[in-house]
This record gives structure tokens, sequence and C-alpha cells, in this order.
């Protein structure tokens, strides 16, 4: 099997209240967001390509923080789109295109679609969805919810609560979410843009399309999603 990463560095980081896009924000080690989260990938022996996903107005300052030399395995850079599953749908169909044209079979592809925004992923998580995909097509990271979670209402008299969701039942996503590239690619085509636009990972695109199952594999704390800037450090 291949295993492609997907690094989707195509937000502006808005919420963040930066002057430019969180990937290019520098963590206590002074590398960039971008950096830290690519180089992740690239030293797991399990990973053998990666494509980034980056804005095209940025894709050439993004090319001069990773450059071939030291990034051999960056096969791939692909604009992103106006919308989350826009990107990850360019690249699964530009890998796609790509393994079919130089004759690798697409069934023995996987594709792991991970936020850049995560850059603190672990090498063990990344090996443990590596290993997963062994058994699974599908394959999501998740945490348990620990808080309360509310399901509410708005009326004339402001929010109310009118049940409390079963947090025993509840995960919080997190990324990688892997695939075979065969039921990924399917599933953005299976769907209208309607549809996909209201699905807010690739984890639910595969479930609207096909109910398939998600193997789920436990997350980590440390691999938190950077938002606001006090999630920089």
């Amino acid at each position: 099997m291949k295993n492609i990463a997907v690094i989707l560095a195509g937000g502006s980081g808005s919420r963040l209240g930066a002057d430019r896009p969180k990937q290019f924000l520098s963590l206590k080690d002074g590398r960039t967001v971008l950096e830290t989260c690519v180089d992740a990938f690239h030293q797991n022996e399990h990973i053998d390509e990666l494509a980034i996903v980056m804005l095209r107005d940025h894709i050439a300052e993004a090319q001069a923080l990773l450059p071939a030399s030291r990034f051999p395995k960056i096969k791939y850079w692909i604009p992103g789109g106006a919308e989350r599953w826009e990107s990850s749908k360019n690249a699964v169909e530009a890998i796609y295109l790509v393994q079919q044209k130089i004759g690798f079979p697409e069934e023995d592809i996987n594709v792991l679609l991970h936020d850049c925004a995560r850059p603190f992923i672990s090498q063990d998580l990344i090996t443990r969805v590596c290993q997963a995909l062994e058994k699974h097509e599908a394959v999501t990271v998740a945490l348990p919810v620990t808080d309360t979670i509310y399901v509410t209402e708005t009326t004339r008299q402001g929010e109310m609560v009118v049940d409390v969701a079963p947090r025993k039942m509840l995960r919080k996503a997190q990324t990688p979410q892997a695939f075979r590239l065969l039921l990924i690619a399917d599933a953005y085509e299976e769907l209208q843009d309607e549809q996909k636009a209201k699905l807010t990972d690739d984890a639910s695109v595969v479930l609207a399309a096909y109910d398939e199952n998600i193997f789920i594999l436990p997350g980590e704390e440390s691999n938190k999603k950077i938002t606001y800037k006090e999630d920089i450090n």
C-alpha cells in the first residue's frame, strides 16, 4: 500500500486575528506551523508521499519554506478551494489522476487528510493511523467528550436547553482522517456540491455518500487545533 499524506493548509486564519494565514506564523522553536506539520509526516516511515493544499496566492511562499532538498516526499502542490471540502476534493482528484497516469493501482493507495492547523501531531498517532488502514478502508481520530453537551433551541425568550446529548456516544473529531483513495474519491463524486457544503469534514462526506463504517482511533490532547492566538504554543 502507498500512504499519501495530504496537508490541508488553505485556510485564511481569520479567527486567529493575525495579518497573515496561521500556517505561516511561528511557533516557540521558530519554525512555522506549516513546517512543523509537514515535517511530522515527512519523517514518518509509513508515509510515502505528501501533498500540500494551499491558497494559490501563497503556494510560492510555501514552496520557499519547504524546498525539495529538505522535503523530497512532497510530490503535489494543489490549489485550495473556497471551502474546506473543496480543498479536500481538489487533493483527492489530483492524486487520483496522477496515480492513474503512472499506473499505480488506485485500490492500493491510502490518503491521510490532515489539518495543517494541527501541527503537534505525534509520530505514534501517524503510525497508528497507517497501521489501522491495513485493516480498514476508513479511519478517523477522535477524543471522548468530557463535558456535558446541551442541545439548544432559540426561542423568543432566548436560547433554551431542550435536551442533553448522550456523552458516552459523543467524540471530538481530530485529524488525520484516512481512507482508501477509491472510497473517498467516489464519495466526493457521489454527492452534490450543495450536500458537501453542509458537511464539516471528510468522514462526514463518506458517511453521507455510503453510510460507511469508520473505524475510530483514540486521538491525543496534544493534537490540538490552532484556532486562536492562545493556541499557538
